[in-house]
């Protein structure tokens, strides 16, 4: 590879981070767009990776006039070999839109040429170094294929699609290049018998005499073929007559001519053959301009075929005058009208009625097709001739249509030529002909390809197109024609580097279009919405319907009360959990268990071996990570019952063998096992349960602990309570010293309590809500005894994990969430407080009565994650998470609306509505405040909040808008 300029050899040696760093400060410099992370063929391009190699191999213009360099490039980064061509150009086209510039500066110090010819144009062929603004000519299509670029270009006449005659069924077979035949290798069998002779079974036989040799075939010997010949038999001669003129003079005639038509094709080629002629686009174009009905026809019927298959590879630029041609004989519709025969110039001195300026548009259009004398036309019967020149018209709007969905064809009928526009206007303006409805959808359709890339006059209303389109808007009762018209002028405004606006739109217009948004059709209100959002983008606009608001024609009430309608569509009901409380895990216990005294005595009322598989059911649990020695449960089983052994008590029996024991624990717990653990000493556990932190009774309820702890005791009380009534009769007697009246069971009494405590405080955990909480309550034995029952849950007690998997699913809560009121007119009181309408500060109502469910002194024992079912009605998001659809649109134009309505009232209050002075009234002096308390207020305000508190894909649209509403109202 040639070497390059060792000026900037420090660039090559920078990490990844500080080469696309330097390369992004060029291009924003340079004011061109850097694409950090290009992909070609699902591959991910290294920008620093593909520098080195490019400008190793000699630099851009060095790889590029090389043949094939751009695929053994490609071959580097693995494209692959598959489409090769395709590949090796991408990977050229990200070098030349990221890389080639900067290399010129920074490989060869010298100022790069502009963009516009080099990132803004294709990549297709090279010399970068000398390229400059005189001497740059975009190369043709023939010129790219000539100097073998990989480009995917239009293709020539190598690369000819299958062409058929105007309304044949089939096509002709595209005829490829011939091929060798394969060499053919004649077939000798061998003819030598496979039978042994005489002479090798070694049998004695009389000598032969040896014979003479042929002096002809001497040195050699016979092949078998000649020498097994035989002839043919012999077969009776067929006789077939000879045709004569004397016996059938018509057949012999025939054959003679067609013995001479094969001998003069054979031998004399005839003008015009052996030599494939123009390729299909350039036959279509000459075919166009010819002006003979027949080429005409085959030109059209082939440019639809061709825009419809191919469409995204035909350039006008690559065949000038295609789209002129076009152009032109769709403008010659109007002479079936009126009689004029139009005559196009790109001479600006020439100027008479029929003539159309191609340059700079021709004025007064309109005015010249009324002067014209008017034709009569037939609405059913028309000759052949004209049956045909309206069936090539469609088929050449058809044609334009379809080809002007390219940007770049869009683009170079705008910049070449200006009858586009003509056109539009000339078409849109003929009588309402039924025959002419297909054609006036081309030409909406066609519209809405070209608007973008005009500059429409200020004011618009002087544009002749923008009158057709407002009064096709008004009139028409076609529903294409309004959808049509409706994206156009939504398009006006969306070309960026020019200001234009969509104003002097009629307030009845509006209110029409705001109607529509009542209908059940999804594609005209998507059409009317994106009309009102760029409506609602312009201040004076709002200024107008502000100015309107007092007369019954005003849509700006109603626009905003549909558009708060129109959040909710297409909204589904989606249930979220929201944790509340993180799940605590519970610390496992190291000792078993005390036996409350009940769960004991009914116990000892059992017989073995019931008595001991409940014992094992109230003390253990199942934890597949957990073990226990079998001498410490066998140990534990006799601490407990071996004292009752002996008594008499009903039932009383002596405690089981421990072989049997054990055998019964892996019979009560499905995942207990009896192992073995090898080692010095072996060691004999059961594997997989573990002591309970709390016991439980007969129906597997949990005891509940009581975790009184005063000060000066070691530990907790431990006492372990059946209920929660149980417990707290138990805090109050024993803990509080309180004593039931006398001939009451349900009364206390608090006389002499104060010798129990020495300091009136709560002493369950680390509680002491007497003396430290906030606020601090009275050390009275009255505030203790209120406040001890907020420690004792308002259930019983939470059922065992063995048996909460097969109890019944408790119903789901009645949560009640409430909106705070709205008043009318609209106050910032609406809004409530703040995140009143955000789902993480709604309260449940069920809880309001209950215990609080975080509980400090309850982590050792562990709890369970708190969750809270939240119900929402979310409207659609797109593939990225991001809202879309109608109810999206309908909140971008609130917003429009809430944004842009200060500055209107301020346009109103000076007097400055519809680019003129109006004479102002009294509403006309009211505040923003009053605007946004009166326009968002009521209905529109509810339902921006219900929306804002219950639609998780629009809260954020909606936020803005009350963020905006609310500063309005304080500004």
């Amino acid at each position: 590879m040639a070497a390059v300029d060792e000026g900037g050899s420090s660039t090559l040696q920078l990490d990844h981070p500080a080469f696309l760093q330097r390369v992004k400060a060029f291009n924003e410099q340079r004011g061109t767009s850097l694409d950090v992370a290009p992909r070609v063929n699902g591959r991910s391009i290294d920008l620093q990776k593909l520098y080195q190699v490019v400008v190793e191999w000699g630099g851009y213009d060095q790889v590029s006039r090389a043949k094939l360099e751009w695929r053994k490039v490609g071959q580097i980064f693995g494209l692959g070999a598959t489409n090769a061509a395709a590949y090796a150009f991408a990977l050229k086209t990200v070098y030349y839109k990221n890389l080639a510039a900067f290399e010129i500066k920074d490989r060869h110090n010298r100022e790069p040429p502009p963009k516009e010819i080099l990132e803004d144009v294709t990549a297709r062929g090279g010399d970068l170094l000398t390229r400059t603004v005189a001497n740059y000519r975009q190369p043709s299509a023939e010129e790219t294929v000539a100097s073998g670029d990989d480009e995917a270009t239009t293709p020539n006449g190598a690369d000819k699609m299958d062409l058929d005659e105007p309304g044949s069924g089939t096509g002709r077979t595209t005829r490829g290049l011939r091929q060798a035949p394969p060499q053919r290798v004649l077939f000798q069998p061998d003819l030598s018998s496979s039978r042994q002779t005489r002479t090798a079974t070694g049998h004695g036989q009389s000598p032969q005499p040896t014979a003479a040799p042929n002096s002809a075939y001497s040195g050699f010997s016979l092949p078998p073929s000649i020498s097994n010949y035989e002839p043919r038999p012999s077969f009776p001669l067929t006789l077939r007559g000879v045709t004569t003129p004397a016996n059938n003079s018509t057949r012999f005639y025939q054959q003679v001519n067609q013995h001479g038509n094969k001998r003069k094709a054979k031998n004399v080629t005839e003008p015009g053959s052996g030599f494939d002629g123009p390729n299909i686009y350039v036959r279509t174009l000459q075919a166009l301009k010819s002006g003979i009905p027949g080429e005409i026809r085959y030109a059209l019927h082939h440019l639809v075929k061709i825009s419809h298959e191919r469409g995204d590879k035909f350039r006008f630029e690559a065949f000038p005058g295609m789209a002129e041609a076009l152009v032109e004989y769709i403008m010659g519709i109007t002479s079936e009208y009126y009689a004029i025969q139009w005559r196009i110039t790109y001479d600006e001195n020439i100027s008479s009625d029929n003539v159309i300026d191609a340059l700079n548009g021709t004025p007064d259009l309109v005015g010249k097709m009324q002067r014209a004398k008017r034709l009569d036309f037939a609405d059913e019967l028309c000759n052949e001739e004209t049956l045909v020149h309206f069936e090539n018209v469609m088929q050449a709007g058809l044609a334009t249509r379809n080809l002007l969905h390219m940007e770049e064809n869009a683009q170079y009928l705008v910049k070449e030529t200006n009858l586009a526009r003509d056109m539009l206007t000339m078409i849109l303006n003929l009588p309402q002909d039924p025959r002419l409805t297909e054609l006036r959808h081309y030409m909406w359709d066609i519209a809405e390809c070209l608007v973008p890339y005009w500059t429409m006059p200020n004011p618009p209303s002087s544009d002749p197109l923008y009158q057709l389109l407002l009064n096709e808007i008004q009139e028409s009762p076609d529903r294409g024609a309004i959808i049509a018209c409706l994206r156009t002028l939504c398009r006006i405004s969306m070309n960026l580097t020019v200001n234009n606006d969509i104003s002097q739109v009629p307030p009845m217009t509006i209110n029409k279009i705001v109607d529509w948004c009542l209908l059940q059709d999804e594609e005209l209100v998507a059409a009317a919405l994106d009309f009102l959002y760029q409506y609602t983008a312009s201040s004076s606009n709002i200024a107008l319907l502000l100015y309107h608001k007092k007369s019954t024609e005003c849509p700006l009430a109603s626009l905003l009360s549909r558009m708060s309608s129109l959040l909710h569509h297409g909204e589904t009901e989606v249930q979220t959990k929201v944790i509340l409380q993180h799940a605590v895990p519970e610390i496992p216990a190291t000792t078993l268990p005390n036996i409350p005294a009940d769960l004991l005595q009914r116990l000892l009322q059992m017989d073995e071996p019931e008595r001991s598989n409940v014992w094992l059911k109230c003390v253990f649990e199942e934890h597949k990570d957990s073990e226990i020695t079998q001498i410490a449960l066998w140990t534990a089983y006799q601490s407990r019952f071996m004292q009752y052994s002996n008594q008499t008590l009903p039932n009383a029996t002596g405690l089981l063998p421990a072989a049997e024991f054990i055998k019964n624990v892996s019979i009560i717990f499905e995942s207990a096992t009896a192992q073995v653990v090898n080692g010095v000493q072996n060691k004999f556990i059961i594997k997989g349960i573990r002591p309970r932190r709390h016991p439980t009774d007969l129906r597997h309820h949990v005891y509940l602990r009581c975790m009184w702890k005063p000060p000066g005791q070691a530990d907790y009380c431990n006492e372990y309570l059946p209920n929660g009534d149980a417990l707290k009769h138990h805090l109050w007697q024993v803990h509080c010293g309180l004593r039931f009246k006398e001939g009451s069971s349900a009364q206390y009494s608090a006389e002499g309590t104060t010798a129990i405590n020495p300091r009136i405080d709560c002493y369950w955990g680390n509680c002491h809500r007497i003396s430290t909480g906030t606020p601090k309550l009275d050390p009275s034995i009255f505030n203790l005894v209120r406040h001890i029952p907020m420690h004792i849950p308002i259930e019983s007690n939470k059922i065992t994990n063995k048996d909460a998997a097969t109890a019944a699913p408790s119903p789901p809560p009645n949560r009640n969430y409430t909106m705070l009121p709205t008043t009318t007119p609209f106050s910032p009181n609406t809004l409530g407080p703040k995140g009143a309408h955000d789902p993480r500060f709604w309260t449940d109502a069920t809880k309001k009565t209950g215990s609080p469910i975080a509980r400090a002194d309850m982590e050792p024992e562990g709890r369970d994650a708190v969750w809270q079912s939240l119900t929402f009605w979310n409207t659609p998001v797109d593939e990225k998470g991001e809202p879309c659809g109608l109810s999206h649109t309908a909140g971008l134009v609130l917003r429009n609306v809430a944004r842009n309505l200060p500055k209107a009232v301020g346009m109103l209050r000076d007097g400055e509505v519809g680019g003129g002075v109006v004479m102002r009234g009294e509403e006309d002096e009211k505040e923003v405040g009053e605007w946004m308390g009166e326009l968002f207020g009521g209905e529109v305000g509810e339902g921006l909040g219900w929306v804002m508190g219950f639609n998780q894909s629009l809260g954020g649209v909606v936020a803005d808008v009350l963020a905006l509403v609310r500063k309005g109202m304080e500004g």
